[in-house]
């Protein structure tokens, strides 16, 4: 009698969690993106200029109300979307730690300063 309850039980529990599965696959189906995460789709690299290499980044995200795409520490994130409208870039702080932030003059971008005087420029279009 024992074992038939600890059989049910354990029967009880996979089909749990065969329901469980069921319904997070069908919510968060495959290609889908859980709510404030980003991913990047594309990488594209050019070297071909001496000392300066191109980068160019497509990501994409699925952010909440109020946020929008935008950069943290160097990688594709869900931002507040004021940061971007009013176009405050060092807010949303798309440098790493030991980096300085200054916005580019005209505002279509920003500067990330190492400490060895490398300078990493990004422009938004």
């Amino acid at each position: 009698m024992q074992h038939l309850r600890v059989a049910w039980a354990l029967a009880g529990a996979a089909v749990g969690f065969f329901l469980l599965f069921l319904i997070q696959a069908h919510f968060f189906g495959e290609g889908q993106l859980v709510a404030g995460t980003c991913e990047i789709m594309t990488l594209d690299r050019d070297s071909s200029q001496p000392r300066r290499t191109i980068a160019r980044q497509t990501a994409r995200c699925a952010c909440r109300k109020g946020q929008i795409a935008g950069t943290t520490r160097a990688s594709p994130a869900c931002v507040d979307a004021h940061i971007v409208r009013s176009r405050q870039w060092c807010e949303m702080m798309p440098c790493l730690d030991d980096e300085g932030c200054d916005l580019l003059v005209n505002r279509t971008g920003w500067t990330c300063a190492q400490p060895g005087g490398r300078v990493k420029t990004t422009t938004v279009s």
